[in-house]
């Protein structure tokens, strides 16, 4: 047979002689497919759907990211019977956990907060840190979900080993953080991650409580001129223990380093958040990864500080109370609306709202009185 038969023979179509047209025509000749694709096997761990708590406190310590994920989202979970199975976990993964330095990161809208996020992560993951990124995500008022992309903006620090990013929906929760964002702590810390970053959706002056959860809060913010100052809250400058004026590159670090300037003076007229701390300001690059070194260094230089005056241990066991009280006012407003009475009552009172017939507060009243008669 010829080399040209040969090819021909190969094509998955090739040309006829057609008589009527005297030309060349092109038909399609079926060539048998491969019977089995070889493909990679992907290198995921098969975990059986129900794991007891015993081997859910295992694998998180043995720091199997798989049950990581497995415990927030039980964690998470807003079942009865889910939260009773996650206590009985967290008991026991708390005494292996406060071995960390918990970071909260705000700013405003577009200020670079992830990139920042992604660059501090990869350079402490270099200096052998364990990092665990906790982003959360502002939710839906009319759906009630979010979209929860930071992998996808984190696409390089998302493949570092020693780094596990859980994305969550704030869920409403007023204060920027998720409402089971301390119990994910608690994981991590037990996970044996020693940095926590906890990125918040930056919804300004209510950001007290990621303050109550962290020991250094970070508030990110973009170059301008010394009338943006005008534009920050009291109440948030009031919480924080440094500024990143972030994008200082190019065009910006002139602008930068007033804005710096600008901040540093008005921070000595506010009430530190840390006693015997003085917040600082600085300049960074998160995309140049410019000013990440100096960042990490004051971090340091407040964790050595606190920690030798005991305002660190201070902080935490102050965090521990907040920890309780916020636990009562939900568990107390999760079964007062769950109430079967409530919820039928619920609806008609909106209606008698709503056509004037009764005042919210004369509302809110009844609807106690009879949440406390049922109980009584």
């Amino acid at each position: 047979m010829s080399l040209k038969k040969k090819e021909e023979d190969n094509l998955s179509y090739k040309p006829d002689w057609n008589p009527k047209t005297n030309a060349k025509e092109f038909a399609v000749k079926v060539v048998k497919g491969i019977d089995k694709i070889s493909t990679p096997k992907a290198n995921f761990q098969k975990i059986k759907k129900t794991l007891t708590p015993d081997e859910l406190v295992d694998g998180v310590l043995k720091n199997n990211r798989t049950i990581l994920a497995k415990t927030i989202t039980l964690i998470e979970s807003s079942s009865e019977r889910h939260q009773t199975f996650s206590q009985e976990v967290l008991t026991k993964l708390i005494p292996h956990s406060c071995k960390s330095i918990r970071i909260g990161i705000t700013g405003v809208p577009g200020a670079g907060k992830s990139t920042l996020i992604e660059s501090l992560g990869l350079y402490l993951i270099r200096k052998n840190h364990k990092v665990a990124v906790l982003t959360i995500d502002p939710s839906s008022t009319i759906t009630k979900g979010s979209i929860l992309g930071d992998k996808t903006r984190m696409e390089q620090l998302s493949r570092e080993e020693n780094c596990f990013i859980r994305p969550s929906p704030s869920g409403g929760t007023l204060g920027g953080v998720a409402r089971k964002t301390r119990e994910t702590i608690i994981a991590c810390e037990a996970a044996g991650y020693d940095v926590i970053l906890i990125e918040t959706v930056g919804v300004g002056q209510n950001e007290v409580t990621v303050r109550s959860m962290v020991d250094f809060f970070l508030l990110v913010l973009i170059p301008g001129g010394g009338d943006e100052l005008q534009g920050i809250k009291k109440g948030i400058m009031e919480l924080i223990d440094a500024i990143a004026i972030n994008k200082a590159d190019g065009d910006n670090i002139k602008l930068a380093e007033l804005s710096k300037n600008n901040y540093s003076n008005a921070l000595h007229y506010l009430q530190p958040a840390t006693k015997g701390w003085n917040p600082i300001a600085i300049t960074c690059s998160a995309l140049f990864k410019k000013g990440i070194d100096e960042l990490w260094d004051i971090i340091q230089k407040f964790e050595v500080i606190t920690k030798k005056s005991g305002n660190f241990s201070v902080r935490r066991t102050q965090q521990s109370t907040d920890w309780m009280f916020d636990m009562i006012n939900n568990e107390i407003k999760d079964r007062f609306y769950n109430d079967k009475e409530i919820k039928k009552e619920l609806k008609n009172t909106i209606v008698e709202i709503n056509n004037g017939i009764l005042l919210p507060t004369s509302a809110a009243q009844k609807l106690i009185s009879i949440y406390f008669k049922n109980k009584s």
